[in-house]
């Protein structure tokens, strides 16, 4: 299974302006990935950058993968550890640009085995069902308020809230929430590293009384040694984000004194491949996951989902990428939104790919 061809797109798309604690992004600046073998298959594959998080571009993305397609042309698509590993010793972290890389290969080397993506992650494994929360990012407090009760009316049961850039506004945000929807809609907090601790622990007491399912990355990666403080000082759950982009960053924060939950993205981890073992190694100690993402289209939450049907320990979703404001669907197939439950698309392999128009209009990097 000989890889002929590669080829980078430039996959823009145009989102509503959204905003977290470290900035506001608007449009999603992804990759895309195809790697054509000497037997006719086809592999898809993309990413999501995040500056403000991984570091990476999509100028980026697209520089460095040119390097790496390069690293493939004429290697075998089914050697996948020898694949990623060639990856890692060509450069370092870049786990964004990578994870298009091992999404596109394991779409290649499923599709071979004719088997579903998450069949071949896992044989054993069957469909479970999966509803994905939906995310209010920061905004005014009557704002935020208003799109909880906008959700809610629409069906939405899990909703999860962006706070972090600045305390008192964020106690304001949740209790108007709360006021506005009530106690029955489960509500998680992501601060992406936007408080100190001593910021963290009297915000999290303070939105202790509004019933808060479990809040993500409080404190920035390098105050870590003050997780099992913050979290003996609060009843509120503690899962870890940014924190962990690799198996060999949870690692190092075991056992789990201070977080209970990891949140895996393929954009921090490179895809399918570290996922797993940063999946296992949670299972290995009693930490359930969620499956996260950036501002992904229908191809990579398609991906995500197989990675989350593949794994008995992801139990959690924060799979609304393509709902937060995307302007255009130029996905082909893939899995669908009914509602905010998860369908997942029949067929072998990943069972997505993109129209060719849309590409046509998107700059595209040829090896071969």
């Amino acid at each position: 299974m000989t890889i002929r061809k590669i080829e980078l797109y430039a996959y823009s798309i145009d989102i509503e302006p959204f905003a977290i604690a470290t900035g506001t992004m608007y449009f999603a600046q992804n990759m895309l990935v195809k790697i054509h073998t000497g037997e006719g298959l086809i592999g898809w594959g993309e990413c999501s950058a995040f500056p403000m998080i991984a570091g990476e571009t999509q100028a980026s993305c697209l520089a460095v993968g040119k390097e790496m397609a390069a690293l493939w042309i004429g290697k075998n698509a089914l050697q996948i550890p020898e694949r990623i590993q060639e990856l890692h010793q060509f450069i370092a972290r870049n786990y964004t640009a990578k994870s298009a890389f091992d999404m596109a290969l394991y779409d290649v080397v499923s599709q071979h085995a004719h088997l579903p993506l998450y069949k071949f992650l896992n044989p054993q494994a069957t469909l479970k069902p999966i509803e994905t929360d939906l995310t209010i990012g920061i905004a005014t407090v009557e704002q935020m308020a208003q799109k909880a009760v906008q959700f809610v009316q629409n069906g939405v049961t899990k909703i999860k809230v962006k706070v972090g850039k600045n305390a008192q506004h964020d106690v304001a945000a949740i209790a108007a929430i709360r006021k506005a929807i009530g106690y029955e809609t489960r509500l998680q907090i992501d601060a992406n590293q936007g408080w100190n601790f001593e910021t963290a622990q009297a915000t999290l007491q303070a939105l202790e009384d509004y019933d808060i399912w479990f809040c993500e990355q409080p404190m920035p990666v390098h105050q870590n040694q003050y997780l099992p403080a913050l979290q003996q000082s609060t009843s509120i759950p503690i899962m870890l984000d940014e924190s962990v982009f690799t198996d060999t960053d949870l690692n190092l924060l075991l056992p789990p004194k201070g977080f209970s939950m990891v949140n895996i993205k393929f954009a921090k981890c490179g895809g399918f491949h570290n996922a797993v073992s940063i999946a296992a190694l949670a299972a290995e100690h009693r930490l359930p996951c969620m499956m996260g993402g950036m501002l992904e289209s229908r191809l990579a939450m398609t991906a995500f989902a197989h990675f989350a049907q593949s794994q008995a320990n992801v139990i959690i979703y924060d799979m609304d990428t393509a709902l937060l404001g995307h302007l255009q669907d130029p996905v082909l197939g893939g899995a669908t939104y009914q509602g905010y439950h998860i369908q997942m698309p029949e067929g072998v392999g990943l069972g997505a790919t993109v129209d060719a128009e849309f590409l046509n209009n998107c700059t595209c990097l040829t090896i071969a």
